[in-house]
């Protein structure tokens, strides 16, 4: 499986001190991390002393010096890093709290960290000698303190809007909000709301129970419900921007998906622990039982148009009937990743997955059967989502990229739409007119797009992309 799957979700700074409840995080000094490192002894033939900050990162193709020179040496963290662990975990990971980077090894100078889906091919993350974290590029053989982002070529088509609020952190949720233009983002751990052209419309929703981790948006537009930090679901009315009653019934291990039923009668939510739940919207009780969806998280959960089953993602796909009877397995994905995305055709015919083995695959459904599978992407495949008219789907990726696929076809329309970062979300407007991606950590960023002018570029190559998005009528 990804390495991604293990990590913690990553904090913004308002949220850390909550999120520390989920990961046992220790301090640069600690104990504990001093014993981890008891076989990598720092050099004693000289005193390690806290040394000035770098200018600059190590010249490409120097020896990189293994001795640590920050305070502690190699007994201790880089300044700025956070060991934890997470639950049912026996290996700890680390975090570069200011870059929002995991590794799962202790970070050493002159190691090379893992994690390689969080950079562009060609590129290493390495610590420099006092601490601090540095790229290493092949492709342009340079050094850098700054995450190298994919060059764009000449004449790339470019956003209508990118908003940027100073966020350092957005999470994994994003919708398109009908016809009023508006997008709603999860920032900096509160709902936030945008017009179309970035404008913020009010102010951050109220929240309680500290992060907001996952959100949906019912049907008609008026109404979000959010995975919130404590591990309780949450209901906000969406024009006052103000919570609605009391957190919804039920209490467990983090909730990291949710979906509206069609008729807008009932929420369906996926936890990290694999268990699904469901909820009367207007009583925020649970309907049926706690269902054992998988004994791994469930990363996705999606109804059916017509609302008479639904369909999760995560090792496999599964489909439910709506009194919570498993309907069929369908398997096909690699094992090493997880379905990430899932959306269905609005005949309830087919569903379309995205998953971290880099594909797009279309199922029938009612037998398993695999139709499609779209291949382009060189990383994850995180979001996907459909056009009103079911002619293009739309994917993000860990590869930096966006891409619209046609559907008759199976190839790409136009050359990749490039980011800053790896892209966690894809939302399209219920018109068609235009679309929403979002990258995270450190410098979030929501992406808004014309669908027109994006169908119009021409393609210099043809590979195959899905992505996962949330529509809000």
């Amino acid at each position: 499986m990804s390495n991604r799957v293990s990590s913690l979700p990553p904090l913004s700074p308002t949220s850390q001190t909550t999120t520390m409840s989920h990961a046992k995080a220790k301090s640069s000094t600690s104990a504990k991390q001093r014993e981890a490192n008891q076989g990598q002894r720092p050099d004693s033939s000289r005193p390690v002393a806290p040394q000035k900050r770098e200018k600059f990162p190590p010249r490409y193709g120097a020896q990189q010096r293994q001795d640590a020179l920050w305070e502690g040496g190699n007994e201790a963290l880089p300044p700025g890093w956070t060991e934890y662990e997470e639950e049912g975990d026996d290996q700890p990971s680390y975090r570069d709290d200011a870059l929002f980077m995991e590794a799962a090894h202790r970070p050493l100078s002159g190691v090379r960290l893992d994690y390689p889906w969080q950079l562009i091919p060609g590129c290493e993350w390495h610590i420099s000698p006092l601490g601090r974290s540095y790229f290493v590029n092949h492709n342009t053989r340079t050094t850098s303190w700054k995450k190298p982002r994919p060059e764009r070529p000449a004449g790339s088509l470019m956003p209508e809007c990118i908003i940027k609020r100073g966020s350092t952190w957005l999470d994994n949720s994003l919708a398109c909000l009908g016809t009023s233009g508006n997008i709603l983002s999860v920032s900096d751990d509160a709902i936030c709301r945008w017009t179309r052209a970035g404008k913020p419309v009010g102010k951050p929703f109220d929240t309680e129970g500290g992060f907001v981790d996952r959100i949906a948006v019912s049907p008609d537009g008026l109404m979000v419900v959010g995975a919130c930090g404590d591990g309780r679901v949450r209901l906000w009315n969406i024009k006052e921007g103000s919570l609605v009653g009391q957190p919804w019934e039920g209490n467990n291990d983090r909730v990291k998906c949710l979906d509206w039923s069609p008729n807008g009668a009932e929420v369906a939510g996926g936890s990290n622990d694999g268990t699904i739940r469901r909820w009367n919207t207007s009583t925020g009780r649970q309907i049926v039982p706690l269902i054992k969806g998988s004994d791994d998280r469930i990363w996705t959960i999606k109804y059916s148009p017509q609302g008479d089953k639904f369909a999760t993602g995560g090792d496999i796909i599964r489909v439910w009937s709506k009194d919570g009877e498993l309907l069929i397995e369908i398997e096909g994905h690699d094992a090493d990743g997880p379905v990430a995305s899932l959306c269905w055709s609005k005949d309830g015919a087919y569903i379309f997955s995205g998953s971290f083995d880099q594909t797009i695959r279309k199922w029938q459904w009612i037998d398993g059967k695999e139709l499609v599978v779209i291949r382009g992407h060189t990383n994850n495949v995180a979001s996907l989502c459909l056009s009103p008219d079911e002619s293009h789907l739309i994917s993000a990726s860990d590869d930096y990229s966006v891409r619209i696929w046609d559907l008759e076809t199976n190839q790409q329309v136009g050359d990749p739409l490039w980011h800053d970062d790896y892209v966690v979300a894809v939302a399209m407007s219920s018109d068609g007119q235009y679309f929403a991606s979002a990258i995270s950590r450190p410098e979030a960023k929501i992406y808004v797009w014309s669908l027109e002018a994006a169908l119009k570029r021409p393609s210099d190559d043809h590979v195959s992309v899905f992505v996962h998005c949330q529509y809000l009528f």
